[in-house]
């Protein structure tokens, strides 16, 4: 018995199994070497593919060899070679995780520790020589996820690394990793005599020759190859397995290259959301896109047919072609609302672009899959302190002009609003005033602007100015409330002057500027009558989502 076995009870033979999973050519191996470099561990090269080959059926040019040398029994493995006493504290077994087969005891994953390897599809694809190409069973991603799925399900959710933080960090890397497993780190883990070596499976001659050049993670660069087209598939099949374990990835922790802190999000539940997306998209290249911002009270989405109606609208004037219709629209918003559960107190930022290219370019001629319809919803209150009311100042930005780019196309191109905003911040406002070419009042960066003057409503022509859903709304509220509405120039004067001064828009509603003199309180009854407008439809309930989409057409429809 040796003098590290003497210090536990029990006989100092048992010993905490850590369980590798990944797929093959993931640096598997390279990180079996690493942990073998320790003094507390010993390490066991796939001790279940014997039984993965004798379930299975595969044929390999080793097969009968490994069948008669290596125990075949999956449960007999677990049992008396992964879990049997050792002379070291802790026993380090890699896995492929295709030879997690049906079968094998649940001791398996409840006991131990576990993390999973990840590599980047387009790394293994390219490890494979040509003569030996891979098949989507053989990458073990779906393996993976489903390992991922029971070790959380047992309460014991696994570390996730990615094989390119080892190349990138090793040392930063191994020591998260050795941390997340409670066990201490050991310099020792970043070197290894090249191989071969003795705990090497008799497969080695067949799958090692490269990594038997190494004496550790960092590889030499070599040139990039281009990808073999033949693979596309199967990069296509598997790369989205690997962002979604991807996204369990720790950050890097060095001290030497510090990544962005994680902000926080002004709503925390934002974190984990449903999004009704598609991707590979000319909105990328070229900001070419359409987009409305939606509103949701009480099960209900306010002014739909008119958002709708305007994007149909900037759709047209912009020539898009395979516009989904109207109903198509209606319920990717209602399956993104319903499945997120948002019934109230949520915004959406309705995008259409004009899709998918064929290749890279600024024509339209490239785009010939139809349009791609983004459906981003998420819980957020009015971004506005509506309250106390918002600061605003006046950009030297001008809005653009319907010479260039007509405001009434309600597009994703937003650098001149962004531009002003960028003022805004500067001067630690809420937003800024943008003014038209001759120097009357247009808008802020994101909303409508009105200004009360001795009882009189003014608000600018929708001629530099988006003509806004909500603008036009209470405007005709104004009229309902048997006030003077105007619709005119404004002078930079006025607006200094004016008795008081809000926006409206249906992301922040109806925002006061805090300077008002607030002598006639026009706006306080607007929000009133406002606040009768977003409830008039009967709520709907929060039961099964097709209850929940009738209710949402009603409403658009009365």
């Amino acid at each position: 018995m040796s003098l590290e076995c003497t210090k536990w009870e029990m006989a100092v033979c048992e010993v905490t199994v850590i369980h590798s999973w990944s797929s093959p050519c993931s640096l598997s191996t390279s990180l079996m070497y690493s942990f073998a470099q320790r003094d507390d561990v010993e390490v066991l090269d796939e001790p279940l593919y014997a039984n993965f080959l004798r379930v299975s059926g595969l044929h390999k040019p080793y097969r009968d060899q490994l069948l008669s040398k290596m125990e075949s029994d999956g449960n007999k493995v677990v049992k008396d070679i992964i879990s049997r006493p050792g002379s070291k504290k802790y026993r380090f077994c890699k896995h492929m995780s295709k030879q997690k087969v049906l079968g094998l005891t649940e001791d398996l994953m409840k006991n131990g520790k576990h993390f999973i390897l990840i590599r980047n599809p387009l790394d293994i694809l390219s490890s494979f020589d040509n003569d030996a190409l891979p098949t989507f069973s053989e990458l073990g991603f779906v393996e993976l996820v489903c390992i991922y799925s029971e070790l959380y399900e047992l309460g014991k959710p696994p570390v996730v690394i990615d094989a390119a933080e080892l190349q990138q960090d090793p040392e930063d890397t191994l020591r998260g990793l050795c941390n997340d497993l409670e066990i201490p780190y050991q310099p020792a883990m970043l070197k290894w005599e090249a191989g071969p070596k003795s705990i090497d499976g008799l497969w080695a001659p067949w799958r090692y020759k490269t990594v038997h050049k190494s004496t550790g993670f960092k590889q030499e660069r070599k040139d990039l190859q281009p990808f073999p087209f033949s693979l596309y598939a199967l990069l296509e099949q598997s790369l989205p397995l690997y962002n979604l374990l991807r996204r369990h990835v720790k950050k890097k922790r060095s001290l030497l290259s510090p990544p962005l802190p994680l902000p926080d999000l002004p709503v925390p539940a934002n974190e984990k959301l449903l999004a009704w997306v598609s991707v590979f998209d000319s909105v990328v290249q070229g900001g070419d896109s359409v987009w409305e911002g939606l509103r949701v009270y009480n099960g209900k989405i306010f002014k739909l047919e008119g958002h709708l109606d305007r994007m149909f609208d900037s759709a047209k004037a912009l020539a898009f072609e395979n516009v989904p219709t109207r109903d198509e629209i209606k319920e990717a918003i209602f399956q993104t609302l319903v499945r997120n559960g948002m019934f109230d107190n949520s915004h959406i930022r309705l995008s259409l672009t004009r899709g998918k290219k064929v290749t890279s370019g600024m024509s339209p001629a490239f785009n010939l899959y139809g349009c791609t319809l983004i459906v981003l919803a998420e819980w957020k209150p009015p971004v506005y302190d509506n309250t106390h009311g918002i600061v605003l100042v006046t950009a030297s930005t001008r809005r653009n002009s319907p010479n260039t780019l007509d405001s009434k196309i309600h597009h994703n191109n937003l650098l001149n609003n962004i531009l002003a905003k960028i003022e805004g911040n500067n001067a630690k406002a809420d937003d800024a005033i943008m003014l038209d070419k001759d120097g009357y009042l247009s808008e802020t960066n994101a909303t409508n602007i009105f200004i009360v003057k001795k009882g009189r409503v003014l608000t600018p022509h929708a001629d530099y100015c988006l003509p806004g859903i909500t603008r036009a709304t209470v405007m005709n509220l104004v009229v309902e409330q048997q006030l003077i509405l105007e619709e005119r120039r404004i002078s930079l004067s006025e607006v200094h002057t004016a008795d008081e001064i809000w926006t409206t828009g249906t992301m922040g509603e109806l925002s006061p500027d805090i300077r008002s003199e607030f002598r006639i309180n026009i706006i306080d009854e607007l929000k009133v009558q406002l606040s009768k407008v977003n409830k008039k439809c009967d709520k709907c309930g929060h039961g099964e989502a097709t209850f929940y989409t009738r209710q949402m057409r009603s409403a658009d429809e009365g």
